[in-house]
């Protein structure tokens, strides 16, 4: 029974969803401190996690408000230098998630990794960072996390067999073979050593035994998408307003748990790249589109969940210290976790009659005999009515009388108490309003606790004035808010007594929670099949408000009729709808056309559609088929600006240097407007440079470029082929002049609109001798560039002959034609053939 995954099935650990946290924005930048670990040397760090979460309201909107990772990285030394180990803990989320992986010497990896956990700290060896002496990979973690709070600690405490000891310690049962997974990966281990110490530290708590979820996680069934192309294609930060819901994330993002946007999240940044899992998930997003009542009916449920990871998160935790903070905070969880499992039977009841594999993977694991007995423990002791409620004071009223009564006497007593100092409050209130004659009524605030509030015109109150034993008073519109001294001091009684009620209510707590531990991780199933659902419901609610498709999975890159998502949210209609095809003989597209024609917009497109595949949504056209991608790299240049300073440059370098490190045959390339920082004979070097070293690969490449020179690379190389956006040109009714308009429609062939420059300059007040001048040195050097790059007729028929025989090879892999129809394909492709070779006697104009 698969979670989404097909390394995964219920009793392993081995599940290839992330969890990531919030992003680091609002964090104080890097400061100078010291911990109790550290090495006496001076460490980056401003400030400490805040202990006893407490479990918000289910809204997905603020899932990512707040930094909630703690990463451990260390590098291997000598000849192991190269080898990284990666260690982090979600303080909302129990789960130790370890990797362990060789990177090349830009770190990608360990970039991209960390980009993806945005991370409240990271912690590293004091040998890493040695003033004068600093690692490759701590300048450039630092660099790229300016805003997260480094610390380091001794390298003593980076210590494999104390990892590994951790491990089997906290680790639970059911997630035991771990330890057999990363027994030998040594580095991981003692990143996991130094970052158990010290959350445990700073947290001032312990986890308990045998609760942990560990799990590793390699990078072999998922995608890499570096942060750079994340950031250019806007994936889940809009780039001119970090606030704004124009992203992939927002587009698909109808979760209503903050577990399966955090879910959501981390897939998109991280897409699967294993077919069969990928499938997997469609056949879900499939059924739920088919079956209405399957979808409302699980929507409905899941709505009703809390985060139930930073449930599991508070109820393992041991603290070191007793505060009536951590035992309000036990209280409140227990409530809560009562609430999450009175969820399981409508759970299971929503998925009964479902059909898809994934789907009844899911109803089978919540027969899970242990929720029943988890509930059933809990109900011998916490009353049946008490449940989860907004509003603090609703709230306060659950957690006093959570237990039942003739469980403890002493409690009983305290609560009788607490209830007749309530009643007093009440009654005294009452009193007032009687002795003055004013409509007060009795509030409640967590911060004031009981006061007065009344609506009131100010007219009506004796010399427009409350009465003088009033204090505190606060005034918003016609509505007073006071106190008066013998209120404070009901108050300080109530909670004198809140506080006796608190501890006793606390010891009853932890004796059955300590009888339910060996139990709760049934918990971290039904986490992961919550967030799950909650994301593919968000996928197909996404395909309910737009005409998207299911994707296929083939060796083609095949859209027809495709459009960009987000622009599509954006202008809140259907954009321009274009096709793409790329196989692997026609592998490399060039795409020409004017400035602001479409370019940029379409190269997105395809990277947005490509990702929306591999994490199992539906994608935004009338038929679309991807080659699942291993890595997506994107180069995306600003089309409407002309980029010629030094450091842009040095940036396209850098990232076309990354690309090519890392690329390999299953990539998908998209690079636009490379070469524009510098000369044009210097960029279209670099770019044919580019080309020519990407042709080499069967790595699927879109390359969107204004120098029209490179168009000619076809006659060279039969894999490449030629589009450009078409544009039309429309006289104005005031003058002779021209003006263009944009079409956004690809077609095939480079584009006739050349000489943008001249164009806008006709358009200007220079000089027509000028101008005309410009043009004829123009087509001069066009003509002598167009005639050394000629294509023969032998050259053509290459060309025809490579064409038809990769058809060919396509058709004997992936035909799914009857004899009949496949004949007369066959034929088709034979007459295409012929039409492209060059007849007998044809010159070199004509070809």
């Amino acid at each position: 029974s698969y979670f989404g995954d097909k390394s995964s099935c219920v009793d392993n650990a081995n599940t290839l969803n992330l969890t990531s946290s919030s992003s680091v924005r609002g964090l104080n930048s890097t400061c100078i401190g010291k911990t109790p670990l550290s090495s006496g040397r001076s460490v980056c760090r401003s400030h400490t996690p805040l202990m006893g979460y407490s479990v918000t309201s289910s809204s997905a909107v603020s899932a990512h408000t707040v930094a909630s990772v703690v990463v451990a990285v260390v590098e291997g030394r000598g000849l192991a230098r190269g080898e990284v180990g990666m260690a982090s803990i979600d303080l909302k989320n129990p789960e130790l998630i370890l990797s362990q992986f060789a990177d090349n010497t830009t770190y990608a990896k360990v970039i991209t990794k960390l980009k993806i956990l945005t991370p409240l700290e990271i912690i590293m060896s004091n040998t890493a960072c040695d003033a004068g002496n600093t690692t490759k990979l701590f300048n450039l973690i630092t660099e790229h996390f300016k805003y997260v709070t480094f610390t380091t600690v001794q390298r003593k405490y980076f210590n494999e067999t104390k990892g590994l000891e951790y491990i089997e310690q906290l680790c639970a049962s059911e997630f035991s073979t771990i330890s057999m997974e990363v027994q030998s990966k040594y580095y991981c281990l003692a990143a996991a050593a130094a970052l158990l110490k010290y959350v445990e530290f700073i947290q001032n708590t312990v986890y308990a035994p045998k609760s942990l979820k560990v799990r590793f996680q390699g990078s072999e069934k998922t995608a890499m998408i570096d942060s750079s192309s994340a950031q250019n294609l806007e994936l889940v930060i809009n780039n001119r307003d970090s606030r704004s819901g124009h992203t992939l994330l927002g587009v698909l993002n109808y979760t209503k748990t903050p577990g399966g946007s955090r879910r959501l999240r981390s897939n998109i940044l991280e897409p699967l790249a294993d077919v069969e899992t990928i499938n997997t998930r469609l056949d879900c997003v499939q059924e739920l589109l088919q079956d209405e009542e399957l979808f409302f009916g699980l929507q409905a449920v899941i709505s009703k969940f809390l985060d139930t990871e930073q449930l599991l998160s508070v109820l393992v935790q041991i603290p070191k210290q007793n505060t009536v903070k951590t035992a309000e905070s036990k209280i409140t969880n227990l409530i809560y976790l009562k609430h999450t499992l009175e969820l399981v039977e409508p759970l299971k009841a929503a998925l009964r009659s479902c059909n898809a594999q994934l789907l009844k993977a899911y109803y089978n694991s919540l027969e899970d005999a242990r929720f029943g007995i988890i509930l059933e423990k809990i109900t011998t002791v916490i009353n049946d009515d008490t449940r989860y409620t907004k509003g603090c004071l609703s709230m306060r009223t659950q957690k006093c009388y959570a237990v039942k009564p003739n469980i403890s006497e002493f409690l009983d007593i305290a609560r009788r108490t607490y209830t007749e100092i309530v009643d007093d409050i009440a009654g005294m209130i009452a009193q007032l309003g009687e002795k003055y004659n004013l409509p007060m009524k009795t509030s409640f605030s967590s911060a004031r606790g009981f006061f007065i509030q009344m609506n009131a015109d100010c007219a009506t109150l004796p010399n427009g004035q409350l009465p003088s034993e009033f204090t505190k008073i606060t005034k918003m519109k016609n509505t007073y808010s006071f106190t008066s001294a013998d209120l404070i001091k009901m108050n300080e009684r109530c909670q004198e007594s809140l506080r006796e009620i608190y501890h006793m209510t606390y010891l009853i707590v932890c004796k059955l929670l300590n009888e339910i531990y060996e139990h709760i991780h049934c918990l971290y199933k039904l986490s992961d099949i919550v967030s799950m659902l909650d994301m593919l419901l968000s996928f197909a609610h996404a395909c309910t408000l737009s005409d998207y498709v299911r994707p296929e999975f083939t060796d083609t890159l095949a859209i027809k009729q495709g459009w960009h998502p987000i622009l599509e949210k954006i202008a809140m209609e259907k954009p321009v709808s274009n096709n793409t095809y790329l196989t692997e003989g026609n592998n490399f597209v060039i795409i020409t056309g004017p400035n602001m024609s479409g370019k940029s917009t379409y190269l997105k497109q395809i990277a947005l559609c490509q990702i929306m595949a591999q994490i199992g949504s539906y994608v935004p056209a009338e038929y679309c088929s991807f080659r699942i991608a291993e890595q997506i790299f994107t180069r995306i240049g600003m089309d409407d600006d002309i980029e010629t300073n030094a450091s842009t440059f040095m940036k396209e370098m850098k990232e076309i240097t990354y690309i090519i490190q890392n690329a390999n045959d299953k990539s998908l390339i998209i690079i636009d407007e490379l070469g524009r920082g510098t000369s044009a004979e210097e960029g279209i070097g670099i770019c044919y440079a580019a080309c020519e070293y990407l042709l080499n690969l069967k790595a699927f490449t879109l390359f969107a470029t204004h120098f029209l020179e490179l168009c000619h690379i076809d006659a060279l190389y039969p894999n490449v082929e030629n589009y450009h956006f078409e544009v039309q040109h429309v006289r104005s009714s005031a003058g002779n002049k021209e003006k263009i308009a944009y079409t956004y429609t690809l077609s095939k062939g480079y584009t006739e609109e050349k000489n943008y420059g001249l164009k806008a300059a006709e358009m200007s007040s220079l000089p027509s001798s000028i101008i005309l001048d410009a043009k004829e040195i123009t087509n001069h050097i066009a003509k002598q560039i167009l005639h050394r790059q000629k294509s023969t007729p032998e050259m053509m028929k290459q060309r025809a002959a490579y064409q038809l025989a990769m058809r060919l090879v396509q058709t004997a892999r992936n035909s799914r034609l009857d004899p009949d129809s496949l004949r007369v394909y066959l034929k088709a492709l034979k007459k295409k053939y012929e039409a492209s070779c060059p007849t007998p006697g044809q010159n070199d104009e004509q070809c």
